[in-house]
């Protein structure tokens, strides 16, 4: 077999020609490329070397970006426009690839190459790449949700659901992938209360929103050389949950909620979320925490027009699984505020009934020092803006000296 100075010739010989163009359009010196080459070298033979970490690869990587970048704007200062970007865009995704097929379990390492992908625009690259990372890590929620997301934000949510619901029969470890897929779904409501108003309402708004963009993954046409990550019927070839050790967690009716084709749309009401919500309570992570984290995503969406029902839906489980925990008193406490705004006529009586579900729980919760902690960092951001009311920035100064401590 090929040493490390053989294998790292053969890869700096592929760079030659570039280096020639750089010179004879003399967009470095010969003392750069000198400079340049050694550079190259190091970087070769360290991640040859059989001791080789992740970040040899991402460091090499991000150099190769900055020269490449140099290379641009070199060009547009001395108006050189036939030097081609591709040869250098080619070289950090070689570089990546090596990456992953040296380390294939450093999911760091695929999360750059997905990256870079995606900011190149490489749509079928990315198609690629993330098929081979989902079928090779299924169980990593954060690339099911950079592949729903990345549907999500080329306006196919349906594709997006596809992915979010596959990765939630892998994903059962932690709530991540729950609260991911909920703020998309969240993020997809907004966008279309944002366009209800407009001429064609709802109707017009769920036909935008399957409109697909240049930026899309797209599958090739069938009989095309380029399908090795397709199925018959031109679909990405993902990781099959038929086998995997577990229930199902997402029944048909769920299902047909959570694609949103219900008759009638309860989608733009905000079933989705909903349902989201309801299939994560029956999980074994589901606990006081993830559902405190779901009322807090909910709650940040105030221009959702389905908001208030689906806080006090989950405030409302909360309430019946566990009724004196910290995290539902400090929930309960925050409700009234929610979608209030602090220099609004309505948020005096809102604070009134939060101070006074405050008094209330701090008598009746489980541990009293957890829940003056919760408060003290809701309260402090809020007296600290210059918006606020002085009177009642008074009145919170004085709530956080009187809240228990330890």
């Amino acid at each position: 077999m090929a040493g490390v100075p053989e294998k790292a010739r053969f890869f700096l010989e592929q760079a030659v020609p570039q280096l020639r163009e750089f010179e004879a359009k003399g967009i470095f010196t010969t003392d750069e490329i000198r400079s340049l080459v050694r550079k190259r070298t190091d970087f070769e033979h360290l991640v040859l070397s059989p001791g080789n970490k992740p970040s040899d690869w991402l460091n090499y990587a991000a150099w190769e970006k900055s020269l490449e970048n140099l290379r641009a704007k070199r060009c547009r200062r001395l108006q050189v426009r036939t030097s081609s970007k591709s040869t250098g865009q080619g070289r950090v995704f070689g570089i990546l690839e090596r990456a992953v097929n040296r380390h294939p379990g450093n999911i760091g390492l695929w999360k750059e190459y997905l990256n870079y992908a995606r900011d190149m625009k490489a749509t079928k690259r990315y198609r690629k790449i993330i098929s081979r990372a989902l079928r090779m890590h299924p169980a990593k929620p954060e690339l099911w949700v950079m592949a729903g997301r990345r549907s999500a934000n080329n306006g196919d949510m349906q594709a997006a659901r596809d992915f979010f619901m596959r990765g939630t029969r892998f994903c059962t470890k932690d709530a991540t992938i729950w609260l991911e897929y909920a703020k998309c779904e969240m993020e997809w409501l907004e966008k279309m209360d944002a366009k209800r108003g407009k001429k064609g309402g709802a109707k017009r708004a769920i036909q935008e929103q399957a409109e697909q963009s240049d930026d899309e993954i797209k599958f090739p046409e069938e009989g095309s050389d380029d399908d090795d990550d397709v199925d018959e019927n031109g679909k990405l070839i993902l990781p099959d949950p038929g086998n995997f050790p577990g229930k199902s967690v997402i029944d048909e009716d769920t299902t047909k909620k959570l694609e949103g084709n219900e008759e009638g749309n309860p989608a733009l009401d905000g079933a989705i979320p909903l349902a989201i919500f309801d299939i994560s309570k029956k999980q074994p992570f589901f606990n006081p925490t993830v559902a405190e984290q779901f009322f807090n995503l909910f709650a940040t969406f105030d221009t959702v027009s389905a908001q208030a029902r689906l806080v006090q839906r989950v405030l409302d489980n909360m309430t019946e699984l566990y009724p004196n925990d910290p995290a539902t008193c400090f929930c309960s406490i925050r409700r009234p505020l929610v979608n209030v705004g602090i220099n609004t006529p309505s948020y005096p009586k809102a604070l009134r009934e939060a101070l006074a579900r405050l008094k209330s729980s701090l008598s009746t919760t489980t541990d009293k020092t957890k829940l003056a902690d919760k408060v003290k960092l809701w309260i402090e951001p809020i007296v600290a803006s210059e918006e606020l009311d002085a009177g009642i920035r008074t009145v919170l100064e004085h709530t956080i000296r009187t809240l228990p401590r330890p």
